[in-house]
């Protein structure tokens, strides 16, 4: 059964005093305006605010749970002991400062909140800000996905029961592999490192399999010939097209890492 909502809407208005202990839940704000202005503990619960302007005010222990910011100026503003789980922003202008002293307190709620935030700043072309959020939302995903299989805690033993455990171990180790590999898409240094690794493991493999009794300048010269094979400049007679086969695959691979974290950061500007 469906029923009305109740919502009230509050349009064209202007906040001329502090606010304090006072109940705005599901409302409706449209074009409000407010400047230099202090909210004490007021409830936004399920409140959407649309095309408002509040400029540099002080939101003290207020209640944004459920609440909805769109297109909405908070320039200067700033947020002290706020709640805001499941709260979303769209084309809103926030300090990313937000994310240091407002995430829930639940991982899966942080990671949320953060992703929110992280396509707002994508929108505005904040470049600094969705970075930043990013990498909370990447924190956050890796300690939900961790308690998620292994954690006692009642919340996730109930929610995460039988396979639905096993599925989140696979999602966590999944996590943590590409983690390691690229940073998940955001860090080229671990791709290089990766690199790197893979480097020596085709030097490596090179002068267990491929040369029988090798010398130390056997050793040293495939080391240095080893990203020249990686890049397939170099093609020693002695590999079998399996293994070069095997080399081009991990390559375009990389490759195609290292183009994406590429277009990412090209598209946050």
């Amino acid at each position: 059964m469906i029923s009305e909502s109740n919502r009230v809407h509050l349009v064209d208005k202007r906040c001329d005093a502090d606010i304090a202990n006072a109940q705005y839940a599901n409302h409706l704000f449209v074009r409000f305006v407010a400047k230099d202005k202090r909210f004490t503990k007021v409830d936004f619960k399920y409140t959407i605010f649309d095309a408002c302007y509040l400029r540099n005010c002080i939101f003290d222990s207020c209640d944004f749970t459920g609440a909805r910011f769109v297109a909405t100026n908070l320039y200067g503003s700033t947020f002290s002991g706020c709640k805001f789980d499941y709260a979303t922003f769209e084309k809103t202008t926030v300090d990313s400062g937000i994310l240091d002293t407002e995430c829930p307190g639940h991982e899966n709620l942080k990671m949320r909140f953060a992703r929110s935030l992280r396509m707002n700043c994508q929108q505005l072309g904040d470049a600094a800000g969705a970075n930043k959020a990013m990498n909370v939302e990447l924190q956050a995903t890796e300690v939900h996905l961790h308690k998620a299989w292994h954690s006692n805690e009642a919340y996730y033993r109930k929610k995460y029961a039988g396979l639905q455990r096993l599925r989140c171990f696979m999602e966590w180790l999944q996590f943590k592999v590409l983690d390691f590999v690229w940073g998940n898409g955001e860090s080229a240094w671990k791709l290089l490192r990766a690199s790197a690794i893979v480097l020596l493991g085709v030097a490596a493999i090179d002068v267990a399999v491929f040369r029988p009794s090798p010398t130390f300048h056997d050793c040293a010269r495939t080391v240095i010939e080893s990203p020249q094979v990686f890049l397939g400049t170099l093609v020693p007679a002695r590999y079998p097209h399996s293994y070069l086969t095997l080399i081009l695959c991990v390559r375009l691979i990389a490759f195609g890492f290292f183009m994406s974290i590429i277009i990412k950061r090209l598209n946050r500007r």
